[in-house]
């Protein structure tokens, strides 16, 4: 396992956890946010969780209101929001900071494992249209970008935020990872 792996975390409970509780898995960890116009994603990102967690897929989520203010609740809305509306099972985390002077430890080394996002710059140009100044590169762009992580605890993708959990690009690299 990576250094990365024993960054300390804690659960949306409050309890301590870290990627290294994970060993042997391949994880998608993901910043999320209830109040955002990619918040439907939590949907599909169930499906996967479902279709892919008895070959090995752990779905990580990690609230994090960085981006306009998106994820305002307690720890205790969020889970209440994501089980009630969307039927979330897979691990939610407690909110951290994805950018700025506060990021947490875990997104520090996730962008410095993986600094480029595929999935191209069509939603860094459509928030620019909106009138919003996206987050500058190589940090995270925006609610809902995703991570991949292989069982031996390297970092093998990252995905831009309109990457859906059905793209043909993020399920091919689930699937690598999980055969291997």
């Amino acid at each position: 396992m990576s250094a990365i792996s024993e960054i300390p975390l804690k659960t949306i409970k409050g309890e301590p956890a870290k990627l290294a509780d994970y060993k042997g898995k391949v994880l998608l960890v993901v910043n999320v946010a209830s109040k955002c116009g990619l918040t439907p994603q939590y949907e599909g990102l169930q499906k996967l969780y479902e279709e892919k967690h008895g070959a090995g897929l752990e779905i990580l989520g990690f609230p994090a209101n960085d981006f306009r203010g998106q994820e305002p609740g307690t720890e205790e809305e969020i889970s209440s929001f994501c089980s009630t509306t969307y039927n979330v099972s897979f691990p939610l985390f407690s909110k951290i900071e994805v950018t700025g002077e506060n990021i947490h430890p875990l997104y520090k080394e996730l962008i410095a494992a993986k600094p480029a996002a595929a999935g191209g710059t069509e939603f860094r140009d459509r928030l620019a249209g909106y009138g919003m100044t996206p987050n500058p590169e190589p940090g995270v762009l925006w609610n809902f970008e995703k991570f991949v992580i292989g069982r031996d605890g390297k970092v093998i993708g990252r995905f831009t935020p309109d990457t859906t959990a059905d793209d043909p690009k993020l399920r091919a690299a689930l699937d690598e990872a999980l055969s291997a």
